[in-house]
């Protein structure tokens, strides 16, 4: 099996829960992955074997079911994104080319036109997000966050679905993005800091509501 099978199988998974198709909880059934992807059941397998290495997937039984994120881990999950997106604002500012300063700033002004569709503007804000950890010009922080993100995607429903917060987070992304363009890198890692703490309470308080 060439790796590059292996890869995108493992890839087209991790999108699908990515993106919701798969939500925590749900059973993966290698039978059904292949015809879904049209692979053959070998590259499937070893995607999930990975993805359940990674702890994405978790066992019910004979099942693979996709995991999902108690109260600490999204806690301790946050607390990680904090430190290492605020070392990547904070390398940004100090590295970042003019053109990817530009990219950013269009990526918030392009942004704004999809505040009524909240997934779409969940993986724009992944883009920016990313967008930044590249501007750090830190490959291995890259690599990092890249693990960081692999485990958000286990939070069924973005926070940016809340009543007002795609507005909010738009002008925290500006905030940011003007940080690093004025090569302030404690500003610019304080404020990518802040930014997803605000994102936190909002689950906070979803989660809270869900439990009342």
């Amino acid at each position: 099996m060439s790796d590059a099978a292996q890869k995108d199988a493992y890839a087209m998974i991790l999108d699908a829960i990515d993106g919701g198709v798969y939500r925590p909880g749900a059973r993966l059934v290698e039978s059904e992955l292949a015809e879904r992807f049209g692979v053959s059941r070998t590259p499937i397998r070893e995607a999930l074997q990975r993805l359940e290495t990674q702890s994405l997937l978790t066992r019910d039984g004979r099942s693979l079911i996709v995991a999902s994120l108690d109260h600490a881990q999204m806690a301790e999950l946050y607390t990680v994104r904090q430190e290492l997106e605020g070392l990547a604002a904070r390398l940004a500012a100090q590295h970042a080319a003019s053109e990817e300063i530009a990219v950013l700033r269009d990526m918030v002004e392009q942004d704004r036109g999809l505040l009524d569709d909240p997934q779409a503007l969940a993986r724009a804000n992944k883009r920016f997000h990313h967008q930044i950890h590249l501007a750090s010009h830190n490959r291995y922080l890259v690599q990092q966050l890249d693990l960081v993100y692999r485990s958000m995607a286990l939070m069924a429903r973005t926070s940016l679905a809340a009543a007002g917060r795609g507005e909010d987070a738009l002008a925290e992304h500006a905030t940011i993005v003007e940080a690093i363009a004025a090569r302030d890198g404690d500003r610019a890692a304080e404020a990518l800091k802040a930014h997803l703490s605000k994102a936190f309470q909002v689950r906070l308080r979803e989660e809270a509501a869900a439990g009342a």
